[in-house]
C-alpha cells in the first residue's frame, strides 16, 4: 500500500540519519524512534541509551541539593537539608572533655576496687544527639538509670548495655575468670540483677560527682531503673543532649555504659563548661575585682577642703585693684567641702588642732557607684581628718 510505502521511506531515511550520526547514543538524546509496518512506533536500538543516559556532575548535584559554591551557605535544599534537619548542631564545650577524662581515671581505680578484678575504662567518644533518636537506638536488653542533678534541678541518663550487666553479675558472684558471660535472654531482669547493676551505677555516679567538683559542686541521685526506653522520658525529642559512651573491659568480658546528659541539665554550668582550661574567668572577676579595690584603697590622692566658692564676671574679676575687698556669703558655723578633683567626697566644720587647720567629718563619705569590699566596713558616723 502507498502508506506503507511512505513508512518505509521514511524509517530508512531515518535510518540513514541514525548511521551518519554514529552509535555513540547522540540519537537517543534526541528521541529517534523507527516506525515498523503495523504503523506503531519502536524504540530504536540507539534510544535505549536515552533511558539510560547517564547524568553529568552539576545535574547531580542539583539533584542532592550539594553544590561546593553554596556548602557555606545555610539555606541549603535537597537532602542536604534532609540531612541537616537531622543534625544536632551543638557548641562546643571543651571542658567536658576533662572532666569524662578525669571520670574515666576514677572510675577505673573504683571499679577495680568494686569488682575486685583488674577493670580497664576508655572513653569511647563524645557527641550530640537527639533525645528521641537516642531512645530508639538502645540496644535492648538494657537497663535505664534515670539520675537527678540536684543542685542543677534536672535529670540525666545511665544506660547499661546488657553484655556489661552478665559480665558484672557474673564477676561480682563469683564466675571464674577469663571465661564469656553467657547472655540468657527472652527473660526480664531479677531483683538480685538490678540490685548489683543498681550498686555499679551508684559507684560511677559517685564518681561523676567527684569529676564535676572542680566545676560545680552536684549530687547525682538515682530516681528509679528502667528496662523500658519509653518510660524513660526526660525531656522533649527533639531536644538536643550530650552522649558519653564509655568501654568498660575486664580481662575477657565486659561491656560500655552511656551517660546522656540534655543541655538543659548542662545549662546553669554552660558557662563554666566553655572554659578552655580551669580556672579560666568569662567576664566578672571578683579577684582581679578585689585586688585592683585593694590597691586603689591604698593609693594616694590630693583633697581640698573648699570653703566657699562662686562665679564671677570676667570683667568684674579684671576691674578689681589691691584693696578690694571680696565679700564671702558665708556663716561661721557653714561646713567645709571636701572635694578630691571636681568630686565631693563629704562636707566637714573648719576647726583648729594645734597650729593646723583641721577639719571634722560631719557627714559620710560618698560612695561611688562601684562598690568596693573597703569601702563597705567604713561605718556610717563621722569621722576626724
Amino acid at each position: 500500500m502507498a502508506g506503507d510505502i511512505d513508512q518505509d521511506a521514511l524509517a530508512a531515511e531515518w535510518g540513514m540519519a541514525l548511521e551518519e550520526q554514529g552509535s555513540s547514543g547522540s540519537d537517543a538524546e534526541q528521541g529517534w524512534e523507527s516506525v515498523g509496518e503495523d504503523g506503531m512506533a519502536h524504540v530504536s536500538a540507539g534510544s535505549k541509551g536515552g533511558a539510560e543516559r547517564i547524568l553529568n556532575q552539576e545535574e547531580i548535584d542539583n539533584l542532592l541539593g550539594f553544590s561546593i559554591e553554596d556548602l557555606a551557605l545555610s539555606d541549603n535544599g535537597g537532602i542536604r537539608a534532609i540531612i541537616d534537619s537531622a543534625m544536632v548542631a551543638y557548641e562546643r564545650l571543651p571542658m567536658l572533655d576533662i572532666v569524662f577524662d578525669r571520670l574515666v581515671r576514677l572510675l577505673t581505680t573504683s571499679l577495680r576496687n568494686f569488682t575486685s578484678d583488674n577493670v580497664e575504662v576508655s572513653l569511647d567518644r563524645i557527641h550530640a544527639v537527639r533525645f528521641a533518636d537516642y531512645l530508639n537506638s538502645i540496644p535492648l536488653p538494657a537497663i535505664l538509670s534515670i539520675f537527678k542533678a540536684e543542685e542543677w534541678d534536672n535529670f540525666g541518663i545511665a544506660t547499661v548495655d546488657s553484655s556489661l550487666i552478665y559480665s558484672i553479675i557474673d564477676v561480682l558472684l563469683g564466675g571464674r575468670r577469663g571465661v564469656t558471660a553467657i547472655r540468657v535472654e527472652g527473660r526480664p531482669y531479677t531483683t538480685i540483677e538490678m540490685g548489683l547493676v543498681k550498686r555499679m551505677i551508684e559507684v560511677i555516679l559517685a564518681d561523676a560527682e567527684a569529676a564535676f567538683r572542680p566545676i560545680s559542686p552536684v549530687t547525682f541521685k538515682i530516681d528509679r531503673l528502667e528496662t523500658n526506653p519509653r518510660f524513660a522520658a526526660i525531656s522533649r525529642p527533639n531536644n538536643a543532649a550530650i552522649l558519653v559512651r564509655f568501654r568498660i573491659d575486664m580481662e575477657e568480658r565486659g561491656g560500655s555504659i552511656e551517660m546522656l546528659l540534655p543541655y538543659a541539665t548542662l545549662e546553669p554550668i554552660r558557662d563554666r563548661l566553655m572554659q578552655t582550661f580551669v580556672g579560666e574567668k568569662l567576664g566578672r572577676d571578683p579577684v582581679w575585682e578585689g585586688h585592683l579595690a585593694t590597691e586603689i584603697f591604698q593609693a594616694r590622692t590630693h583633697v581640698e577642703a573648699v570653703l566657699y566658692e562662686n562665679k564671677f564676671p570676667l570683667r568684674k574679676l579684671m576691674n578689681l585693684k589691691v584693696g578690694d575687698t571680696l565679700v564671702l556669703d558665708m556663716k561661721p558655723d557653714a561646713l567645709v567641702k571636701v572635694r578630691c578633683g571636681d568630686e565631693t567626697l563629704t562636707e566637714g566644720r573648719m576647726g583648729r588642732v594645734g597650729d593646723k587647720v583641721a577639719i571634722r567629718i560631719q557627714k559620710p563619705l560618698r560612695r561611688g557607684r562601684t562598690s568596693m569590699t573597703q569601702f563597705e566596713q567604713i561605718s556610717s558616723g563621722g569621722q576626724e581628718q
